[in-house]
């Protein structure tokens, strides 16, 4: 393997600004016992010691970062001997619970990263930063004269992008203090300020996605992406680099997809963020999925539930045991509304225990169990592990396979009450699914009690929303109307809603509550549709489209949206 300095030659000279004549002269300089290779290129080639720094990083594909900017901490540098900080040269700059990131001039020394790693007992993740200022690191965190015309100097006056605020205490933990201190690197400041304008925009989701010159970042708002910022393509590393050591993630791998989450707190609201990071030719994209635990227990008549839909959840949820399927597309709200459910079942004298991939949010008073495929953790051995922990009300993030849907349905009829979604068009279609995995026709229909169809719609801005008439042409898509003198309205936008026309999102939804007859015609075999047609005639189940239709008609939202996300019946 190549070594450093060769590497950086082969590198400089890639990019003109060293002969390879010149190059291989120091090179053997350096070899001969004279001068280190980088004091050469200073003093001979008159390369400066930032530039260095830059194609180095460029070439490993390591972050390179200013520790003039940062603000050490002496705890974490205690984790580090001093003996080995002076002899390898580097310095550490933040610990994440297991994790030591440490500022060091050649991150190909092998021998320094393995005795970190025994020492400190730590993964080590390296970043490359400028000799002088390790050394005057080194200086102000272990003691030694530092000269006065080098101390809080980034040695060319200028204060790179890549410059970022230590991790706190706080933030080790895997919670993020926004704050706006003065002394605040410019990458914390922008990351924070996004943060924040996200909250207060309602954002679902940040996505933050390396193009060819800039780094666009773009919000989630109602379920539609819009454009909010454009960053310089300097700032690109620095900006995702903090997302990640925030994030509890290796910053040195960016070739392959990473998950991480942190906490915000921000004034008396606490928001989780899963991150999830996909490496891309141009770098990586990040994605902050934005996780509100405000959001979970509003009650189900926030979400858009109808109280005739309440009432039969209501009923259900009483019972100590059964299983309740929640189905519909990826974004439907599915985890929300089951957080809602668990949300007011989560009574101290109850168990809760939740298997997820990944564990959506954080909830306190329940048992919540992250799956990992790649050491054996799946949803079944997880849920057949579970149900030996005495649970009473288990969550299951998803029915993907025969064993996962065979234990939960035994599990339903043993004293258990479970939760768990499917991805399904409609409620009927729920029960060929999970016979099509498999599970016995009988099992279905002793064992769910309740299925839910559901769809996401946006909510119309009450301060703008203008009434119309509806083009006849949308009348005869949509079938029917439910009242052909309800007022209609359609968006129009205001300050309120940033002009959009729209402000939050609901849920359409179809509730299939299974009875006795329902119970024959699944053990009988009888088709979705049969099972669909006889909820709707005989028990007046209300269809996604109808549901749709009723709080159109209510002025809550457009007959567009019912369209676009319902089919016909």
């Amino acid at each position: 393997m190549s070594s450093l300095k060769e590497r950086l030659s082969t590198a400089l000279v890639d990019k003109g600004l060293l002969t390879k004549e010149r190059a291989g002269r120091l090179l053997k300089e350096t070899a001969a016992g004279g001068k280190e290779f980088a004091k050469l290129l200073i003093e001979r080639e008159g390369i400066n010691e930032e530039t260095l720094v830059g194609v180095m990083a460029e070439e490993l594909g390591i972050p390179a970062v200013s520790l003039a900017k940062y603000r050490l901490d002496p705890a974490v540098a205690q984790l580090v001997p001093e003996r080995l900080a002076r002899q390898h040269l580097l310095v550490p700059i933040a610990q994440f619970g297991q994790r030591l990131v440490i500022a060091i001039a050649d991150p190909l020394n092998v021998f320094a990263l393995d005795d970190l790693r025994t020492v400190t007992h730590h993964a080590v993740d390296p970043v490359l930063a400028q000799e002088s200022e390790i050394r005057r690191a080194i200086a102000r965190l272990y003691g030694g004269k530092i000269p006065a015309t080098e101390e809080g100097s980034t040695g060319n006056g200028a204060s790179p992008p890549e410059a970022a605020e230590p991790l706190a205490e706080s933030e080790r933990e895997g919670q993020l203090r926004l704050s706006d201190e003065a002394d605040s690197a410019p990458i914390v400041k922008v990351i924070n300020l996004m943060i924040v304008e996200a909250l207060q925009k309602r954002a679902s989701d940040i996505h933050l996605e390396p193009m060819a010159d800039v780094l666009r970042v773009r919000y989630r708002i109602d379920g539609q992406l819009k454009e909010a910022h454009r960053f310089p393509k300097t700032a690109q590393s620095a900006i995702l680099t903090r997302l990640k050591i925030i994030s509890g993630l290796d910053i040195t791998e960016w070739r392959l997809p990473q998950d991480g989450r942190f906490k915000v707190r921000l004034d008396a609201r606490e928001v989780d963020f899963r991150v999830s990071v996909l490496p891309l030719t141009g770098g990586g994209k990040v994605v902050l999925r934005v996780l509100d635990k405000g959001s979970l227990s509003v009650g189900l008549d926030h979400l858009g539930f109808l109280p005739e839909s309440v009432e039969a959840f209501g009923e259900v949820v009483k019972r100590p045991y059964g299983m309740i399927l929640v189905t519909g597309p990826t974004g439907s709200g599915k985890s929300t509304t089951l957080y809602s459910i668990l949300s007011q079942l989560n009574l101290p004298t109850r168990h809760i225990i939740t298997i997820e991939d990944p564990v959506e949010y954080q909830v306190e008073g329940m048992t919540q169990v992250q799956v990992n495929p790649e050491i054996g953790l799946t949803f079944a051995s997880g849920l057949r592990s579970t149900l030996r922990q005495n649970p009473d009300i288990v969550m299951i993030g998803e029915v993907r396979d025969f064993e996962t849907a065979d234990i939960a349905m035994k599990a339903s009829l043993t004293g258990h009450l479970v939760l768990s979604t499917l991805h399904t068009n409609d409620a009927a279609t729920a029960v060929p699914r999970l016979v099509d995995m498999g599970v016995e026709p009988f099992l279905v229909a002793s064992g769910v009690t309740l299925i839910e169809a559901q769809r996401l719609v946006r909510k119309l801005c009450p301060k703008c929303r203008k009434a119309y008439e509806p083009a006849p042409e949308l009348v005869k898509r949509l079938g029917r109307l439910p009242k052909p003198e309800a007022t209609f309205y359609q968006a129009a936008g205001c300050r309120s809603c940033q002009g959009g026309g729209y402000h939050g999102r609901m849920g359409i939804l179809e509730v299939l509550v299974v009875d006795e007859r329902i119970r024959e015609l699944i053990v009988s075999k009888a088709p979705s549709w049969e099972i669909k047609r006889y909820a709707i005639e005989q028990r007046g189940m209300t269809t996604l489209r109808e549901d749709g239709l009723k709080k159109a008609a209510m002025g809550l939202t457009t007959l567009e949206e019912v369209l676009q996300v319902t089919s016909e019946e």
